[in-house]
């Protein structure tokens, strides 16, 4: 089965190298790690979450090298791969910062649960936010496919819908990832609402407007039809 994008040492290695880093460090972390392990952090900054010393160490490793092979696979499987190659930087960049950020994660975490004086709910919104920031810097430059990008019935009917809701939705993810990075500096009241806010925001502000975007393409598809 032929990739459309070849991985090389120059795409693979950043991803790579996290990837390794995360499996020895999971080893570590199992030698030393407590029996119980914070896991979770609430939005006020307590410790709502714990898992087993096992859990803790080594899922995160192992979601984070599915996620990987994930993306080496996808390409081969979609019926679009042709389109994969019009944008294989960028689709290498999300794989590269996807990876990169959840093993930055697991470190944080994993050393903050061996007694290290690690802000993370400070530092993960902060990672979350500019991984949004980096991904809406990048959502334009997308092309139609069934696996990355925003998926709804309308973007995947039509190129013209496809692009402008990636647009969109660019500014939408660096608008949301500002508002998650810097929620640790807001009212604590207001952390919550503005988090529900801007997930909302991703999830049914793009699909709603890709919704408008396919009717008004099909009512001026309609008005040009009757026009001839």
């Amino acid at each position: 089965m032929k990739n459309p994008i070849k991985p090389t040492f120059k795409s693979e290695a950043i991803s790579l190298s996290a990837v390794l880093a995360i499996v020895v460090a999971s080893f570590y972390f199992y030698i030393n790690f407590p029996d119980q392990v914070p896991t979770h952090w609430n939005m006020y900054g307590e410790i709502d979450g714990w898992s087993s010393r096992f859990v803790a160490a080594f899922i995160l490793p192992l979601i984070i090298l599915g996620l990987y092979i994930m993306f080496l696979v996808l390409p081969m499987l979609d019926p679009k791969k042709e389109r994969y190659e019009q944008f294989s930087k960028v689709y290498n960049v999300f794989k590269g910062l996807l990876v990169s950020f959840m093993s930055i994660i697991y470190f944080v975490t994993g050393f903050s649960a061996l007694g290290y004086n690690i802000p993370v709910a400070i530092i993960l919104p902060l990672m979350i936010g500019i991984m949004f920031i980096i991904m809406g810097n990048y959502m334009s430059k997308i092309k139609m496919n069934w696996f990355v990008g925003i998926k709804t019935p309308w973007t995947l009917s039509s190129e013209d819908v496809w692009n402008k809701t990636h647009r969109a939705g660019g500014k939408i993810f660096i608008l949301s990832g500002i508002a998650i990075a810097t929620m640790n500096w807001m009212p604590p009241t207001w952390r919550m609402p503005i988090f529900i806010a801007t997930i909302l925001l991703m999830t049914f502000g793009t699909f709603g407007y890709s919704y408008w975007l396919f009717n008004k393409e099909a009512k001026n598809k309609k008005h040009e039809g009757n026009n001839n």
